[in-house]
């Protein structure tokens, strides 16, 4: 497994949870990380995403609430949610890729296999 996304849970509206992506890809540091989102019956969508290169970008739905981090040492990203909606329900996965950070879905070949975060109303 090269992309392990953990964390996820139940909590209600307005709370705060953080999601936890451990990955095994060699150079870590080369490596851009994107959390995705994917709720019932919708597309996947770019939630946030951590550059190879320090920076960070984050979906619109998000910026404000959620921070994403990263610690090269740990091979692993944070994404830290607050202030959560119903509508943040979703799976979350973690992706990578080497080089750029990308924003679509296409452009990822390493995926891990999600987290269930669910926001009670």
């Amino acid at each position: 497994v090269q992309l392990q996304a953990s964390g996820g849970g139940l909590v209600q509206a307005g709370g705060s949870l953080s999601l936890s992506c451990a990955a095994s890809v060699h150079p870590f540091s080369r490596y851009s990380i994107g959390w995705f989102r994917q709720a019932p019956g919708k597309e996947r969508e770019f939630v946030a995403g951590s550059s190879w290169n320090s920076g960070t970008t984050y979906g619109d739905s998000v910026k404000g609430r959620f921070t994403i981090s990263r610690d090269n040492n740990k091979n692993t990203v944070y994404l830290q949610m607050n202030s959560l909606k119903s509508e943040d329900t979703a799976v979350y996965y973690c992706a990578a890729r080497q080089g750029t950070l990308q924003t679509t879905t296409r452009y990822y070949n390493k995926w891990g296999q999600g987290t269930l975060v669910t926001v009670s109303s």
